[in-house]
């Protein structure tokens, strides 16, 4: 179910800074120490949404990689994106 803009709000604050509301999106960059680390980083979240069957938009940029989630089933954010997101922020990411 599509969230209202007051659930989306406490949701990304839960979150803290690294993810940003885009429209109906939710856009999160890495900056990672390497490229092959951007590629492990990237991998990682690859796994971590094939076990949710939830899939975010990944863009590698050298040592960059950025994530964009939204649901597009449902027109915009959901829980899904959210619960994903919380797991994407709780890996241990080594950044420059």
């Amino acid at each position: 179910m599509k969230l209202s803009d007051k659930q989306i709000d406490s949701e990304l604050g839960l979150l803290g800074e690294a993810w940003q509301r885009h429209g109906d999106s939710i856009v999160a960059a890495y900056k990672l120490a390497s490229f092959p680390a951007a590629l492990a980083f990237a991998s990682t979240v690859g796994h971590l949404a094939e076990a949710a069957d939830h899939h975010p938009d990944i863009l590698i940029q050298w040592r960059t990689v950025t994530l964009t989630l939204s649901t597009h089933s449902a027109g915009g954010l959901t829980l899904a994106d959210f619960n994903l997101a919380k797991q994407i922020h709780s890996l241990p990411i080594k950044s420059t």
